[in-house]
């Protein structure tokens, strides 16, 4: 920071072009130094002074310092064809007449290419894409490909293996910050830098690579003339992603549209926003259920198993919720009424009711959802059913609705710690296995001996098939977005009996929009390949 004050006020006495790079990388400088030096710049300034300014994207940044520049935006392109085209536009013939091994470098670079386009493009498809967005740029694409002509110069063979290494794990890996992504990076690797490249093979149906010795402007007309109108199997993705895609887009639109209302008009039906919020607060308190009664369960309580304490730590967090949505809509339903001030707190929450989104202030105490507030509040009530048919008489149900609990981690550790003390294993050496069934909830007898059975959950990306012998990952039908999973079984063994031969490594997610939310690792049985399913984005959901 002082070098680029002195720089700033040295280039505008004496003149000169000043480049201040990444200024979101340092908001406190930027809204406060740099703000007030650019509303008085042009006092004084010298003929050839120039300040030039660089950022990412930031709600930080000061609106004044937009205001007074001339903004220039530099996003890669929208789609896969256009993307691929300013990735090889970064490459000219001497770059690989330069090179002993000419030909192999051209594949390479035309097949890391079109990986740059593929990880790019992928973000639209939203989690389902990337569980995280991350910055990969050209500098990304230039500096892979140095680095693979210089192996390529030192190696008498092509070293595959370090090339993906380099690729995956440093140039565009470093990028990577979640484990999942850095997965699909790598399957994305395996599957385009292979040696089946130099003799020249499909990318994706009906987009091979380019014929061996094809010059740059070349590249350009076959990328051109061959490549297929773009689709979500491009990606490995199944077509149902593009339907996904289009929801993300239809939701945004409309949700920026209800944010651009007026807050005080009416609605469509003539009812104000207070006479909505009124209506809405009405039904939930009609139907609120009410708070446990703690101290009669903890004297109910005989055996304090791992079991037993995710449920009493399940009920202490419902009531926290409980607790804090009745304080709210009650001084809100006060507020209505005109005995209290309504007040910023109460005002927020009316708007919550009246456009039925979930309050900021009951979120802090529930868990992650994306529901709308009518859908979530009988959710909601769901959860409290499942907690109180166990208080009856606070033994394992026979099926654990795993996705109403508040915290599914401390079940499954439930599980791994029932089990170690059983089978006398070391708790650090024992990992949750899961079995899917051929059973649903009603056709279960009695808990099992071996772990739990839970259920829940649904399938994004493939479906569950149940006739295909124990039951197999097998492609959606068209427009069958979720899939719904039977009763699965899930128990601890020791690392060493976990099964992994024919399984993909299925990440399983409390909500759609994945990312933070990871719960644990569940193995699905899969007559394909997993890296199909890995480049499919295929996730349990909860």
């Amino acid at each position: 920071e002082p070098v680029a004050q002195k720089a700033l006020q040295t280039a505008h006495k004496f003149g000169g072009w000043v480049f201040l790079q990444n200024i979101h990388l340092t908001p406190s400088w930027t809204s406060g130094y740099l703000q007030k030096e650019l509303d008085k710049i042009s006092e004084g300034a010298h003929s050839e002074f120039r300040l030039y300014l660089s950022a990412d994207p930031s709600p930080a940044m000061p609106v004044s310092i937009l205001q007074q520049s001339v903004k220039l935006t530099n996003e890669p392109p929208e789609g896969l064809r256009a993307n691929l085209v300013r990735a090889w536009a970064s490459f000219q013939d001497d770059f690989f007449e330069n090179c002993n091994k000419q030909a192999e470098l051209r594949g390479i670079v035309f097949a890391l290419s079109f990986f740059h386009a593929v990880v790019i493009e992928r973000k639209k498809f939203g989690a389902q894409g990337w569980n995280r967005g991350y910055p990969f740029n050209s500098g990304d694409l230039v500096n892979s490909a140095h680095v693979c002509f210089n192996y390529l110069e030192n190696n008498q063979k092509i070293p595959w293996d370090d090339l993906r290494y380099m690729f995956g794990e440093i140039m565009y890996g470093g990028h990577i910050t979640d484990d999942w992504d850095r997965r699909l990076c790598g399957n994305y690797l395996l599957t385009f830098i292979k040696e089946e490249l130099i003799e020249g093979m499909d990318l994706f149906p009906s987009f091979p690579t380019p014929p061996s010795g094809t010059n740059c402007q070349g590249v350009m007309q076959y990328i051109d003339e061959v490549m297929p109108t773009e689709s979500p199997v491009a990606f490995g993705l199944h077509p149902n992603a593009e339907i996904n895609f289009c929801l993300d887009q239809a939701e945004s639109l409309f949700r920026n549209i209800m944010e651009l209302q007026p807050r005080s008009a009416s609605s469509g039906d003539g009812m104000s926003l207070q006479d909505k919020a009124k209506m809405v607060l009405d039904d939930i308190t009609d139907k609120m259920p009410e708070n446990f009664n703690m101290i009669e369960i903890l004297e109910k309580v005989e055996d304090r198993s791992p079991y037993t304490n995710v449920f009493l730590q399940e009920i202490e967090r419902m009531n926290a919720l409980l607790d804090i949505m009745n304080r709210s809509l009650a001084e809100l339903d006060l507020g209505l009424k005109g005995d209290l001030t309504i007040s910023p707190a109460m005002e927020t929450l009316m708007q919550c009711l009246s456009e039925d989104r979930m309050p900021e202030v009951w979120e802090k105490k529930a868990y992650p959802s994306l529901r709308p507030l009518a859908s979530w509040f009988n959710n909601m009530t769901m959860r409290h059913k499942q907690l109180q048919e166990w208080t009856t008489d606070l033994v394992l149900p026979k099926v654990t609705w795993l996705s109403g609990l508040f915290n599914p981690q401390s079940f499954l550790t439930a599980v791994m710690q029932t089990t170690a003390r059983r089978s006398d294993w070391p708790l650090d050496k024992t990992v949750i296995q899961t079995d899917v069934t051929k059973k649903a909830v009603e056709d279960i007898a009695a808990p099992s001996r071996d772990g739990a059975f839970v259920c829940g959950m649904l399938l994004e990306g493939a479906r569950w098939d149940e006739k295909a012998g124990a039951g197999t990952l097998e492609d959606s039908r068209p427009k069958e977005l979720f899939g719904q999973m039977p009763v699965i079984l899930i128990k601890a063994v020791t690392v060493d009996k976990a099964e992994l031969r024919d399984v993909y490594l299925c990440p399983v997610y409390k909500t759609q929009k994945r990312g933070p939310t990871f719960v644990f690792t569940a193995g699905l049985r899969t007559k394909a390949n997993p890296t199909k399913w890995v480049l499919a984005g295929v996730a349990l959901l909860m």
